[in-house]
């Protein structure tokens, strides 16, 4: 549990609860945003495994939440790997929720679930990146299973839901043109408040892999596709960067 809050024109943190492997570090504060980094000190996750992530930005606070490294998540021997994020942004609070990539190994079982309530008046980005394999040792997941659920709120009333299933034979479906079209590298990126113009200045950037970006009703979205983890990387860079997301130095490494 983690709960920041403006004072004096700074964000500080008003509440950490730490439990298990699970810990957040501050190494930077460049004036009114707080960077927290999550760290992992299990080294991965494996089948069994629940974590939780509950964040709360409090109102004018400007938070960017982002992980150390990559997480790993490990082949399953039966059991799924749950990982809970609940996110809270009060009014005139900005988030930034931008962790590095999830690597699933051959064999994983992840089931994760992102809840995003959000009040009138409030700016985030959203950004989770899900790489099969470790693609620079030539790795490949051919079998698994991958739940990813979002639901965004403002003001209680549902403005995005997503959900992407992935069960079985992976590879044989990132290879389907209607799928990945054989990409093995995806990220979804979520802006609100956004519109056509911000969109324009998303798409005119040069890109390694495919991407695509919409907007409707205040929001965009970006879907990304690449063909290893590197690639996808340099992408998201290129689009937090257009987003005017300034990325922690550990992103930059």
């Amino acid at each position: 549990m983690l709960a920041v809050a403006s004072a004096d024109g700074r964000t500080r943190c008003t509440r950490l609860a730490e439990a298990g492997s699970l810990r957040v570090r501050f190494p930077n504060h460049d004036g009114d945003t707080l960077e927290a980094v999550m760290l992992n000190t299990a080294g991965g996750i494996a089948g069994g495994d629940r974590l939780e992530f509950n964040l709360t930005v409090g109102a004018g606070a400007r938070l960017t939440a982002a992980t150390a490294a990559a997480e790993k998540v490990y082949r399953s021997l039966g059991t799924a790997a749950n990982v809970r994020t609940v996110l809270t942004v009060e009014a005139g609070g900005t988030l930034h929720w931008i962790p590095q990539e999830t690597i699933l190994f051959d064999g994983a079982d992840l089931r994760r679930t992102m809840d995003v309530a959000l009040a009138p008046e409030t700016s985030v980005v959203l950004a989770e990146a899900i790489v099969f394999g470790r693609t620079a040792m030539g790795e490949q997941v051919r079998s698994g299973r991958l739940a990813d659920r979002w639901r965004v709120r403002r003001g209680g009333r549902l403005i995005f839901a997503d959900a992407v299933h992935l069960n079985g034979a992976i590879a044989t479906r990132l290879a389907e043109p209607a799928v990945a079209g054989g990409a093995c590298a995806i990220a979804t990126v979520l802006l609100a408040p956004a519109d056509e113009r911000r969109v324009v200045a998303l798409r005119s950037r040069d890109f390694v892999g495919e991407v695509g970006v919409s907007a409707w009703n205040g929001l965009a979205l970006a879907r990304l596709l690449a063909r290893d983890g590197q690639a996808l990387r340099r992408d998201l860079k290129t689009l937090l960067a257009a987003a005017g997301v300034a990325l922690p130095r550990l992103w930059l490494n």
